[in-house]
């Protein structure tokens, strides 16, 4: 007969000399990680920026404005910085605000983003004249936002696309 009795000292908050121990949603924190990542829960890579005022996700941003970025709203801005992310899976600045004074702004990967008139999947998306959407226009080197990855027939609405500024 053999008894095997332990004890731990662990915690679920970033506590120094501490073993990590999860919690009931199967989180930890921890101070800096070295790991190797297989796997993103989001597609996209979104650095924050200083924005004058708050803006939706997939709202198309230029730089200018009373800060860093503001909405588009001219035609092949060659201005455009990305789209306003829902969920980064990459984010770099994360410590510079919060996501009402400082959102991820894609710089590449899949997002949803607003767009206005006729897209057709594969189209090349710049800056429009309608206020923080996107529409399918020429190629013109550094005014383009990506490519779009559904079609899109209306005036206004919300798509899925592949941002890769040029």
């Amino acid at each position: 007969y053999y008894h095997n009795y332990s004890s731990n000292d662990a915690a679920t908050a970033n506590t120094v000399n501490k073993l990590v121990l999860r919690d009931g949603s199967g989180n930890f924190a921890a101070g800096t990680i070295t790991a190797t990542a297989t796997s993103a829960q989001y597609a996209d890579l979104a650095e924050r920026y200083s924005s004058d005022a708050q803006y939706d996700a997939g709202t198309v941003v230029i730089f200018g404005g009373d800060k860093e970025i503001t909405m588009s709203s001219t035609g092949y801005d060659h201005k455009v910085a990305g789209v306003v992310s829902s969920a980064p899976a990459y984010m770099m600045n994360s410590e510079a605000g919060d996501d009402a004074s400082h959102p991820y702004v894609a710089l590449t990967g899949r997002v949803p983003c607003k767009v206005t008139g006729t897209v057709r999947k594969g189209d090349l998306l710049c800056t429009s004249d309608v206020a923080g959407h996107a529409m399918a226009g020429e190629a013109k080197c550094g005014h383009m936002i990506g490519k779009a990855l559904e079609d899109f027939d209306g005036e206004t609405g919300v798509i899925e696309v592949l941002v890769n500024l040029m």
